[in-house]
């Protein structure tokens, strides 16, 4: 089944409580937020007051997604604030398996992310314990980039060795996701789909979602 992770970085921040809760009423699946630090990655996004703030306002699995150099350091925060999901980046500072043991231990899933440089074999000693792989289609910290197509290879060998092993694996991609690459990604192996001017800012959120869902469908 195909997910939908609407990406608050492209919502109205002036009424974001109210964005979150058009997005559930709309059918999305969860709510993919960008957690950056300015120092992993270049750009600064929100923290923790912002995910515990937005906790009572919806029912949506939060998808957090830390751009952070040191993960395992606050995991627990995230955790507490509200995060259902935690996603970390292969290429930070913390050891995985150790941040991934933590994260289970609070009860909550985990994610790896790898950027666009890093071989997706990086990620393959770690997946029996993970609940979710996010492949990046773009540099991560960066908005309005193009979806890079190369990124496909990942994805086709991470379903495979998902299936060889018989895991338990969902397959996230996040960058440049529309009704054109969203077929592209899922074609590839990719069944969680992280988009954000293609769903907020959109006259009719219920719409948006549904024709990006269809766009699979009919891809």
């Amino acid at each position: 089944m195909i997910k939908i992770s609407p990406s608050i970085l492209a919502a109205d921040f002036s009424c974001l409580g109210q964005e979150v809760l058009k997005m559930e009423q709309a059918g999305a699946d969860m709510l993919h937020i960008d957690v950056m630090d300015g120092h992993f990655v270049p750009n600064i996004s929100f923290g923790l007051p912002v995910i515990k703030s937005l906790r009572p306002h919806t029912s949506m699995v939060f998808d957090v997604h830390l751009m952070i150099s040191d993960p395992l350091r606050y995991v627990g925060d995230f955790a507490a604030a509200g995060a259902d999901l935690i996603t970390f980046h292969l290429e930070s500072e913390s050891d995985p398996s150790a941040t991934v043991e933590e994260i289970h231990r609070l009860g909550k899933k985990a994610g790896i992310s790898i950027k666009p440089g890093t071989p997706a074999q990086a990620v393959l000693p770690y997946l029996q314990q993970l609940e979710m792989v996010l492949v990046m289609t773009v540099e991560p910290g960066f908005g309005g980039q193009r979806f890079m197509p190369d990124m496909m290879e990942k994805l086709r060998l991470l379903r495979t060795y998902q299936k060889e092993h018989q895991l338990s694996l969902d397959l996230q991609v996040d960058g440049g996701i529309d009704a054109a690459t969203a077929p592209v990604a899922v074609e590839n192996g990719a069944n969680v789909l992280v988009a954000g001017s293609t769903l907020f800012g959109k006259p009719d959120y219920s719409q948006a979602v549904l024709q990006l869902r269809r766009s699979c469908e009919l891809g």
